[in-house]
């Protein structure tokens, strides 16, 4: 299977300041050195950034772009999108598709919302996913903490069993990435 890594939504308005996910700086190491493995054996980097008609994700603000810390590379795919579903009427699948890729590696934010969203579809259209279990976050929401809703969604999404490929969530270390 020929793997390709999504690094989702890592821009600068969703990792410093007010709206910053839960534990970025070791979350952002651990993207980085998934996305260092992945360059390395060649396989394609995906670099997702959401976007919005207003607000600190508004394209071409300084809160849309990528945050300082992510390590990217020329080479490195660009998507833009406007939902939390990274496939949802973007150019990633076809993307993916010209691209020969069979299986996803997902990492990035929110766990709670574009994490589960472009996992779900992804499996939907039939891409195995490897979650990176420690290389996405969010932030808590009144009802749960961050670190809470990360576990919970690396508990579901690797119990997902109707799409027929199914979810992996280990750690980030543990990914083995080949092109």
């Amino acid at each position: 299977m020929k793997l390709a890594l999504l690094i989702i939504d890592v821009q600068q308005a969703l990792c410093t300041g007010e709206y910053a996910a839960f534990d970025m700086p070791r979350v952002l190491e651990r993207i980085n050195a998934l996305a260092a493995k992945a360059r390395a054996a060649g396989a394609p980097v995906v670099l997702i950034q959401h976007e919005e008609a207003q607000g600190p994700l508004q394209h071409g603000t300084d809160g849309w772009q990528l945050t300082p810390g992510l390590s990217t590379h020329p080479a490195d795919l660009r998507i833009r999108k406007q939902t939390t579903d990274s496939f949802h009427q973007t150019e990633l699948h076809a993307a993916l598709q010209q691209q020969g890729v069979t299986q996803v590696v997902v990492c990035g934010l929110q766990s709670d919302f574009c994490i589960d969203s472009t996992v779900r579809r992804a499996l939907a259209l039939g891409y195995p996913v490897v979650l990176a279990a420690d290389a996405h976050s969010t932030n808590d929401n009144g009802v749960l903490s961050a670190a809470q809703i990360t576990a919970h969604h690396n508990a579901t999404l690797a119990n997902i069993t109707s799409f027929g490929c199914r979810v992996r969530a280990m750690p980030a270390g543990d990914v083995t990435l080949r092109p």
